[in-house]
């Protein structure tokens, strides 16, 4: 099955501040809701934590290196390697969501990226990890104009693995 990396990062690549969104947008939280909703979402501990409680609908997955961390609702492993194993027996796409370190663990192993590009710039202090762009290639890409004065422009972007 698919690893899909699933991101939103503003002009700068910026990803997060205090472990929370910079943002609230309301497009791209509806698209990533339809885009992962029935699927895994792999997540580390700490994106787990800022959310507060399993993602419904999903089989909400988390990486951490913390041994015997438990999560109601949720899977927990210790290792890439245990997640790449599960991936390959779920009959589920499995989206990655994130925070950094989990990006920077599961792009290697991923055959697809829906990366949102939200057209503002925020304060924080986590960015999107840097990849090859050599490798990918842009498959679709939906532009969404803000429609109200305090909304941002999006551009969604799907990419796949150079085969």
């Amino acid at each position: 099955m698919s690893i899909i990396v699933i991101a939103a990062f503003d002009k700068k690549g910026l990803i997060g501040n205090g472990n929370e969104l910079p943002w609230k947008i309301k497009t791209d939280m509806d698209f990533f809701k339809t885009q992962t909703i029935g699927n895994n979402v792999v997540m580390g501990r700490k994106t787990f934590e800022s959310i507060g409680k399993p993602l419904k609908n999903r089989v909400n997955v988390i990486v951490t290196r913390s041994i015997g961390y438990k999560a109601d609702g949720c899977l927990v492993f210790n290792s890439v390697d245990d997640i790449l194993d599960f991936t390959k027996k779920s009959c589920k796409k499995t989206f990655i969501i994130g925070g950094k370190e989990i990006y920077d663990l599961f792009i290697p192993f991923s055959d697809k990226m829906i990366l949102t590009h939200i057209d503002g710039e925020f304060i924080g202090d986590t960015y999107f990890p840097l990849y090859d762009h050599s490798q990918w290639r842009e498959v679709n890409r939906n532009d969404i104009e803000a429609k109200k004065p305090n909304e941002y422009s999006i551009r969604i972007v799907h990419y796949e693995l150079n085969k």
